[in-house]
């Protein structure tokens, strides 16, 4: 135990390092004024003006334009697939509610897959749809943190920069020359990366054996550098071709979160409140902490059902006890709990372990944390979360205390409160009214693998994962069918853009206001203090809103666990 804990401690002080580190960059990525010659020749081609300054509203409205446009253009690849050239496996087109999903999947960064990635989809759908709409999914994301800190930074202005600016500079001097050199690790590694198809082996027994390969190492680095999820294989980073080694594992972990951080370090630079930036980090690992703590001492207790046949005491070469159900031998409990805790905390969705065999205190935590929302989250729109639930913060500690709320040296008033509002209430609007949809449907039961709570969680997990645009699935479920494959689409497309588009216009109408002087009666927001009562708010609308959800899932899974039924 005590070497999964120094473990635990390295990784996190390593990604604390990194995050400085590339916050530093990302600080001068948002607030550079000149624009470096491939910069500009792009805005050539995209014919548009680098100098314009956009409102809120035009800013959003390009967001959203150039995003359908992207996902259109990935829609039509995926129905067109077998009539394109080059797949030697001559793999089919898919379906029309599938490729939907699909697009709305990795247009809005979720990556959630109703299909198997080696068997559906061709080396060039791998990286002309799936890696292209994962690139440009991400820089929508940490482009949209940066015009949204820019506007909280600004008095009395009409403009928060301007998206291509900063949809480009994120595109060209972050996520590509990260995802170039982490590519390159990936395949010192053993990770392939190829544009052939497939190679055949024979086995010790002379037999021949098809391996499906490609360009697996570039998917990977964004994949995980930017927050997506989406696997090369049906068996995501718990494939050896996706992660061979516990390096790897650690990487991918790393990479996680290492955007969703320094983002954090980048609003304290942006706004001149450095204090500011590191207590909204310090609320980011608060709660990343506490859910890790929770599914690293459930899974090494195990199953008590188990204990009196001695499963759990059994010893293998690399731990010893706990439930390994569903898990990998060379990444153990230990890497396993901290990438079930990261890939959900960063809203990334990528697994090296099956969420289904977790024990039912520890599925609790990657389904909370996507209800929440707010434990780092995914690239850009994690920041963007949790400012929402810091500014919420705000309006109820003033109302508590009689006095206007203020946050960042400016008052929030009503018009900015109904978009924050808007925002909190659009992501638990989709899981739960999804959810009950899918409850009543009778094709349900169908699709279901388990009965009673286990399978409630199976659908509870889906909604929350695609409104989440976290994409991890608690497998079990066919979600392959039109009414999944349209459901959970338009929980993607909800939970990415109606919380998104309603920060930004706070950002713009923030901007147009002048800073007030701070009073004695100021509550200050980057203080030990603030930290808790932000993190406090966070669990409590989150428990108010999802624990009737979450007693009939996981929670009442646990108590008849632990009465002896089983399912």
């Amino acid at each position: 135990m005590s070497q999964d804990i120094t473990q635990f401690v390295l990784i996190l002080a390593l990604m604390i390092g990194l995050a400085v580190l590339i916050g530093k960059w990302m600080t001068h990525l948002f607030t550079s004024p000149t624009h470096t010659l491939i910069e500009r020749a792009t805005y050539s081609i995209l014919g548009v003006d680098p100098e314009e300054r956009m409102t809120w509203k035009r800013y959003g409205m390009v967001l959203l334009l150039s995003n359908a446009a992207m996902m259109l253009l990935g829609y039509l690849f995926l129905r067109l697939q077998e009539f394109l050239p080059g797949d030697a496996l001559a793999r089919s087109s898919q379906t029309p509610d599938l490729a939907f999903n699909t697009a709305a999947s990795f247009i809005t960064n979720t990556n959630w897959q109703s299909y198997a990635g080696e068997s559906s989809l061709s080396n060039f759908s791998q990286m002309a749809v799936i890696t292209f709409l994962m690139t440009v999914s991400a820089a929508t994301g940490v482009a949209a943190a940066g015009g949204f800190v820019r506007g909280l930074s600004r008095k009395s202005a009409g403009d928060i920069g301007n998206y291509w600016v900063d949809f480009t500079r994120v595109v060209y001097r972050l996520l590509l020359p990260l995802c170039f050199v982490m590519a390159l690790v990936y395949v010192w590694q053993g990770m392939p990366q190829t544009l052939a198809a497939d190679a055949v082996a024979t086995t010790l027994e002379g037999a021949k054996q098809q391996l499906v390969m490609g360009p697996v190492a570039s998917l990977e680095s964004i994949k995980h550098i930017g927050t997506n999820g989406g696997g090369f294989f049906s068996m995501n980073a718990a494939h050896p071709y996706e992660n061979p080694t516990p390096l790897t594992n650690t990487l991918h972990i790393l990479s996680m979160l290492l955007i969703p951080a320094a983002l954090t370090y980048t609003f304290g630079a942006m706004i001149m409140r450095r204090s500011q930036g590191w207590a909204f980090f310090a609320a980011f690992l608060a709660m990343f902490i506490g859910f890790l703590v929770l599914v690293y001492g459930a899974e090494r207790t195990g199953n008590p059902l188990l204990s009196p046949i001695g499963i759990d005491q059994m010893q293998t070469t690399q731990q010893a006890g706990g439930n390994m159900e569903g898990k990998e031998l060379r990444f153990g409990i230990a890497q396993t709990s901290l990438f079930v805790t990261t890939t959900t905390a960063a809203t990334t969705g990528s697994v090296d372990a099956m969420h289904s065999s977790l024990t039912p205190l520890g599925s609790l935590v990657p389904i909370a944390q996507m209800m929440l929302n707010n434990v780092f989250g995914g690239d850009g729109v994690g920041l963007i979360n949790l400012v929402t639930y810091a500014i919420l913060t705000v309006f109820l500690v003033g109302m508590m205390i009689g006095r206007t709320p203020e946050f960042l040296g400016k008052k929030i008033e009503a018009r900015e409160m109904k978009y924050v509002m808007l925002a909190v209430l659009a992501h638990p609007f989709s899981i739960l009214g999804f959810t009950a949809l899918a409850c009543v449907v009778p094709s349900t039961l169908a699709s279901l693998a388990n009965s009673g709570p286990h399978g409630f969680s199976e659908v509870l997990y889906a909604y929350t994962s695609g409104t989440a645009n976290n994409g991890s699935a608690f497998a079990g479920l066919n979600a392959n069918t039109p009414f999944f494959n349209t459901t959970i689409g338009l929980a993607m497309l909800i939970g990415r853009y109606l919380t998104l588009l309603p920060m930004l216009a706070v950002a713009g109408v923030m901007a147009m206001k002048k800073a007030a002087p701070e009073g004695p009666g100021t509550l200050s927001t980057a203080t030990p203090l603030f930290t808790g009562l932000l993190v406090f708010v966070i669990l409590v609308v989150g428990g108010l809103t999802f624990l009737p959800a979450l007693a009939l899932g996981p929670i009442v899974e646990h108590l008849m666990m632990l009465g002896g039924t089983t399912f």
